[in-house]
């Protein structure tokens, strides 16, 4: 019985993967029946060993870190820099001049607004029984303007209001209200001090 590979290329299989052999790309199984290539905006700079699935709409002035991971069904805006070793996994949204630093991890369903800062090695969920019940994946919600400081934890569906800062190392278990200071582990909300009441400067 033919696998599927030859099933798909014939016997022009090796002449298609000889042919793409200098992209220095890994082919898989194709899939194009279900699903339509990404489309990346002007001006990207998408550094080595960087997957961009199918289903994705990114806007112009990318720039990406190596061994980044954006998978299907996730549409970003302009001026959007995703550091080293990040994932956003499928179905989210990533708005316009967003600072996404390395190690972070973005679940299925998370929804990023314009101008936000992730630090490195953020971590976000989106199910707060992992494997345990039957559970709806609620991932994050990040507002204009917040400010998610490295080493932070947050519970899934977690809402962050806009201007709000996470301080380093919060772990985030409940929403935060526009403009405020989440600060410890779990986190505590603080009124935010005068001098960071203002915009981020991405």
């Amino acid at each position: 019985m033919p696998d599927i590979r030859s099933l798909l290329f014939g016997d022009r299989e090796d002449e298609w993967i000889r042919k793409r052999e200098t992209e220095n790309i890994i082919i898989g199984y194709g899939y194009k029946k279900f699903s339509k290539p990404p489309i990346i905006g002007k001006n990207p700079l998408i550094r080595s060993n960087t997957v961009i699935y199918n289903d994705v709409t990114i806007g112009d002035n990318l720039r990406t870190g190596h061994n980044v991971l954006i998978r299907e069904k996730t549409t970003i805006g302009d001026d959007v820099l995703v550091g080293t070793n990040t994932v956003i996994e499928g179905h989210s949204r990533i708005g316009d001049n967003v600072s996404i630093q390395s190690n972070v991890y973005l679940p299925k369903k998370s929804y990023i607004e314009d101008n936000v800062f992730i630090g490195p090695c953020a971590c976000f969920t989106n199910d707060r029984y992992p494997v345990r019940v039957k559970y709806k994946l609620k991932g994050p919600i990040i507002r204009e303007g917040a400010s998610i400081g490295a080493n932070t934890t947050f519970l899934s569906g977690v809402e962050v209001g806009e201007g709000a800062i996470i301080a380093a190392g919060a772990v985030v278990t409940r929403n935060v209200p526009p403009w405020s200071l989440a600060i410890g582990a779990p986190a505590k909300i603080k009124a935010l001090p005068k001098k960071l009441r203002v915009p981020n400067r991405i």
